[in-house]
């Protein structure tokens, strides 16, 4: 009887496929410079991760690579990377570094990771952005660095928050936050570092993962985020000079090597030959469907 009832219902079973995901947001960028007085460094773009997620064969799945955020100058506070999207997982743009004002100077924008704090034109400290934000579970990112005074050497901000690390403070050295690394791909690679905060004398480097470093004059522009390890942008330090902008994000999925992956078209997408049973798609660029037979 039971072997009948599974032959009836054999047509109508949709076989599922498990996956491991690796989904990372676009970078922020840092902001802009103001005569030689630092800025925050961009926040790293958001950063998610898991395995033995089951999704239906035949079935489309929408994924969108976020771009990195635009390079700013002119003292202008840096722009939010994008999301990235696979299905239901977003991951959150890495926010915006703050700009030097006076008399408190910017705060850092909230994102993946947190934009540095900037630079105030009086005795204050601002904010780096907040990490995590919207809230997901594990984190996504971390808090962008507390900025300075321009008043006061070194006349830094604070670095970009990254995947695995907050951003050091101006008062510390600036750096962006470190990111994390995964071995999705088979091989150990750490993404989504913070951009450095800009400073005279001392910038504030990026952090490990595709962070870009800030600058320490104002002819010199500041160093982008990588491109799709979802990096943030360095600070610039001068009006003349841009801010790094920030470095794209990612989508990496791993699945067992019986399963055929399908890239809709608006997709940049490779699939490497199978090993050890797992293929590796790596999407790097644009929006559309997915779906696996």
């Amino acid at each position: 009887m039971l072997n009948n009832i599974v032959g009836i219902l054999a047509p109508y079973i949709v076989p599922t496929v498990t996956l491991d995901y690796l989904v990372i947001a676009g970078g922020g960028s840092g902001a802009g410079g103001s005569g030689g007085v630092g800025s925050g460094g961009g926040g790293a773009g958001g950063y998610r991760t898991s395995t033995g997620l089951s999704l239906s064969t035949g079935t489309n799945y929408s994924v969108t690579i976020g771009a990195g955020a635009a390079s700013v100058n002119t003292n202008v506070q840096g722009n939010n990377g994008s999301n990235s999207i696979f299905d239901t997982i977003t991951s959150t743009g890495g926010g915006g570094g703050g700009a030097y004002g006076s008399p408190d100077g910017t705060a850092g924008n909230a994102g993946g990771s947190g934009g540095g704090g900037g630079t105030s034109g009086g005795g204050g400290s601002p904010a780096g952005g907040s990490g995590n934000t919207p809230s997901t579970s594990p984190s996504q990112g971390n808090n962008g660095g507390t900025g300075g005074t321009g008043a006061v050497s070194p006349f830094r901000g604070g670095g970009g928050g990254g995947a695995s690390a907050v951003g050091a403070s101006a008062s510390v050295s600036g750096n962006g936050g470190a990111g994390s690394a995964s071995s999705i791909t088979g091989t150990s690679v750490t993404r989504a570092g913070g951009g450095g905060a800009a400073g005279n004398p001392t910038a504030g480097a990026g952090g490990a993962g595709g962070g870009g470093a800030g600058a320490n004059t104002g002819g010199v522009n500041a160093t982008n985020g990588t491109a799709n390890t979802g990096g943030g942008g360095g600070g610039a330090a001068g009006i003349s000079a841009n801010s790094g902008s920030g470095g794209s994000g990612v989508v990496i999925l791993k699945y067992p090597d019986t399963f055929t992956i399908t890239i809709g078209a608006g997709l940049t997408a490779s699939t490497p030959g199978a090993s050890g049973g797992f293929k590796v798609t790596t999407i790097t660029a644009g929006t559309g469907n997915v779906s696996f037979t």
